[in-house]
């Protein structure tokens, strides 16, 4: 605010027993000082000593952690879909209970989405928003959000920039909601190629990410390899022009069309070809992929490539996905299963992946995901004696509820 002397947004600073930067090593008897929803020094308490600081004891403060991929409109469906015997039959199911859900069941949902994410330490999250209609009618979100605009035109729903302009006003109509606005065409077998390159031009034109699910079932990798499975008998009698299949892989297809605007978050990335991967090596700096890991297991899919990602310099996150296909929204769940499933995983690294690896894909490296001046003050603040495990491990095995929360410089009430 202009005119208004500094002394009304006055110093705050944080002491704990471990202070966990990310990008640098963790700081014993640590301090963080933060100045207008901004860090603006991270050290040793004996250089930041002050004596209005508040003492967070035997803890470890970090950066909150970003949930990379994420639907809160199903936050309601939790253990509603049994383990499905295909993914089409997963989508007919999911189907049938939307038809049974009002607009306002869909805004108690993603409140309860929220207090989940809250509760296990989200502080960001990348949400995929199938009725942004109902924006209009939420209050301002807790935590810093991405909304992605979800785009499909299988059942021939049009979408123009006007709809992007209305979307962007909207967000700057609204100044106190934190994070920003996306697009997110939905996966090839929904979205033509004509409105992935409409999303690319409208992502470009107004500097916004874009996500989008790629690759994620072998029954998307029939379709577009062989023009067969199931989900091709699936969407050919809705009306999907089906004359695009048959030819290429769905990495491939969207590769090739030139659709993807450089920085597009790729979701899943299950079923890659040999041919697949030279094309991703070549590319492998201008997308991120995003891995949920709770999600693959609950579809019992087969191993994650996740170490050929690793090998060809991808940049790896995590997401929870949704309640409709995971039972918690807790990224530290999904970390442990990561490393159980990747025993090369370690546990820096799988924090890295809910931390600076997200905060690098949506264009906030430096600012989001890590302890450091200049970075966003959205921090948690976990129990941490010192003994046992070594303090990026103990991190990632925690099992309890987070109950110190802040998000933009403000401290928030628990879940």
């Amino acid at each position: 605010m202009l005119g208004i002397p500094a002394l009304f947004f006055p110093v705050r600073t944080l002491r704990a027993r471990f202070v966990l930067p990310i990008s640098q090593p963790p700081i014993e008897d640590g301090a963080v000082q933060i100045h207008q929803g901004r860090i603006v020094a991270v050290g040793e308490w004996k250089d930041l000593r002050c004596d209005d600081a508040e003492d967070l004891g035997e803890r470890v403060l970090m950066p909150g952690l970003i949930n990379a991929h994420c639907h809160l409109d199903y936050s309601g469906m939790r253990n509603a879909i049994l383990q499905p015997s295909s993914f089409s039959n997963w989508v007919r199911r999911l189907n049938e209970l939307k038809r049974t859900v009002s607009d306002d069941d869909y805004l108690d949902a993603i409140a309860f989405g929220f207090s989940e994410l809250k509760k296990w330490g989200t502080t960001s999250v990348y949400n995929i928003e199938s009725f942004p209609e109902l924006m209009v009618r939420m209050p301002a979100p807790p935590l810093r959000t991405w909304w992605f605009y979800e785009l499909l035109d299988i059942r021939s729903r049009v979408h123009t920039d006007d709809v992007v302009a209305g979307a962007l006003a909207f967000f700057e109509s609204r100044p106190q909601w934190l994070g920003g606005f996306g697009l997110s065409p939905h996966a090839p077998y929904t979205t033509s190629l004509g409105l992935y390159e409409l999303s690319r031009v409208c992502c470009e034109k107004y500097a916004m990410p874009l996500m989008t699910h790629l690759a994620e079932t072998i029954e998307e990798y029939e379709m577009f390899a062989s023009a067969s499975g199931v989900l091709y008998d699936f969407l050919a009698p809705l009306g999907r022009d089906m004359s695009d299949t048959g030819k290429v892989t769905p990495i491939r297809h969207l590769f090739d069309s030139g659709a993807l605007p450089v920085g597009a978050i790729l979701t899943h990335m299950n079923f890659v070809s040999e041919d697949d991967w030279g094309l991703l090596a070549q590319r492998h700096a201008d997308f991120s992929v995003v891995h949920c890991p709770m999600c693959h297991e609950y579809f019992g899919r087969e191993f994650f490539p996740l170490e050929r990602f690793r090998e060809i310099g991808m940049n790896l996150c995590l997401g929870t996905d949704s309640l409709a296909s995971n039972k918690a929204l807790n990224l530290f769940e999904e970390m442990r299963m990561l490393m159980q499933k990747h025993p090369s995983v370690r546990p820096e690294d799988a924090l890295a992946m809910v931390t600076v690896n997200p905060a690098l894909a949506i264009g906030l490296a430096g600012q989001l995901g890590e302890l450091k001046e200049g970075a966003f003050a959205d921090l948690i603040a976990l129990p941490f004696d010192g003994k046992g495990k070594s303090l990026v491990e103990a991190v990632v095995a925690n099992r309890t509820q987070v109950e110190w929360t802040m998000v933009n410089g403000g401290v928030q009430p628990p879940a």
